[in-house]
């Protein structure tokens, strides 16, 4: 079945809204445009505000991740988390990952690809596209199979 996209980032921004409420902590959906958080959080206990922002995958079996830009290397905000959703097909996943590690392993893994040939003995030419994985087929210190699995529903993370 071919999922609409908006559909898709949607469902996901709801299912981690819906998370962090059952957890007991407040959270609302940011107004639409606002360029760095989808999910704003401000704990009730008198923790800190955080900001999210929502990457959301229908899932594969082949492939689980999520595309990622350039810019996303430079955001490193303390106050700032990301949560990858991978729906899947049965049970949808959430990984809580603070935004200064995921600059990092992108960034990383950019500069791993790039140093790669490719399929033919090729070059790889620099683009804005970056990808994050739990599993990337080129590994780096940062990123061995499953490096995501210790920020799964990991919301303590958060404050």
């Amino acid at each position: 079945m071919n999922r609409d996209k908006q559909l898709v980032g949607a469902a996901g921004e709801h299912l981690v809204l819906s998370r962090l409420l059952a957890k007991g902590i407040l959270a609302s959906q940011a107004p639409r445009g606002v360029r760095k958080a989808d999910i704003l959080v401000n704990p009730l206990d008198g923790g800190r505000p955080v900001l999210i922002q929502v990457k959301t995958t229908s899932g594969s079996r082949t492939r689980v991740g999520w595309p990622m830009n350039v810019k996303d290397e430079t955001i490193t905000e303390i106050d700032l988390f990301y949560c990858f959703v991978n729906l899947g097909e049965d049970n949808p996943q959430v990984y809580v990952i603070p935004a200064k590690i995921v600059a990092k392993v992108i960034k990383r893994g950019h500069q791993t690809w790039l140093k790669t040939p490719g399929s033919k003995g090729q070059k790889h030419n620099e683009t804005n596209m970056r990808w994050i994985s739990n599993s990337f087929r080129l590994k780096n210190e940062y990123t061995p199979d499953g490096w995501m699995d210790k920020y799964l529903e990991n919301w303590e993370l958060l404050g």
